[in-house]
């Protein structure tokens, strides 16, 4: 009879994403990976695989919550204003506790490590990238229904733009940006949008 796990899958996970969003992929040895995990390494492979295998799944889980949370947010205030539910969601980042943004976001980190030389990790970003743009482009389509934004707004143009706010505002807040200084970020974008009805 084949021995039970001493450990909860999801929680060593959650530990191995953390080593990895704080030291990036290369700077992490399997080591620190199974200092932090607290699990032998030979239940780490078994588990998890090796220290590449771990980390696209790690990357895979923290992009996939964290594009989650933001369209979430989204919604938040998007039923009376859909620009105001984009704010809403912006501010809910800006408003982040200092060491959360201190780390950045580790899809920017990745992005900022591999490039676009390496696929499996282009995948997990593209994939992403896509379900934000999605959520985006859904917005912008309301915006335009309750005349936020005008008829002459080019929606890809416009879903880039936000993007790029957003990543923007987590390289910001890596290099010590105050939550004023990301609000006014946010609110500057959003001036822009508003402008372009």
């Amino acid at each position: 009879m084949a021995r039970q796990k001493e450990f909860e899958h999801d929680t060593v996970l959650q530990k191995a994403l953390e080593v990895f969003w704080a030291q990036g992929y290369a700077a992490t040895s399997t080591d620190d990976l199974l200092r932090a995990m607290q699990i032998g390494r030979q239940s780490m492979y078994d588990t998890f695989g090796d220290k590449r295998t771990l980390y696209l799944k790690t990357l895979r889980r923290y992009t996939a919550d964290s594009v989650g949370e933001f369209v979430h947010s989204l919604r938040i205030g998007a039923p009376q204003s859909p620009l105001a539910g984009l704010q809403a969601a912006l501010y809910k980042f800006a408003d982040k506790p200092a060491a959360y943004r201190a780390r950045g976001c580790m899809g920017v980190n990745a992005t900022c490590e591999f490039g676009a030389d390496d696929e499996d990790v282009a995948l997990i970003l593209e994939t992403s990238g896509m379900m934000l743009a999605a959520a985006l482009r859904h917005l912008i389509a309301d915006a335009r229904q309750q005349r936020e934004l005008g008829a002459a707004v080019d929606d890809q143009a416009a879903v880039d733009f936000i993007a790029a706010t957003l990543i923007g505002m987590k390289v910001s807040a890596k290099s010590g940006a105050s939550v004023a200084r990301l609000r006014q970020i946010a609110d500057i974008a959003i001036a822009g949008l508003r402008a372009m009805r």
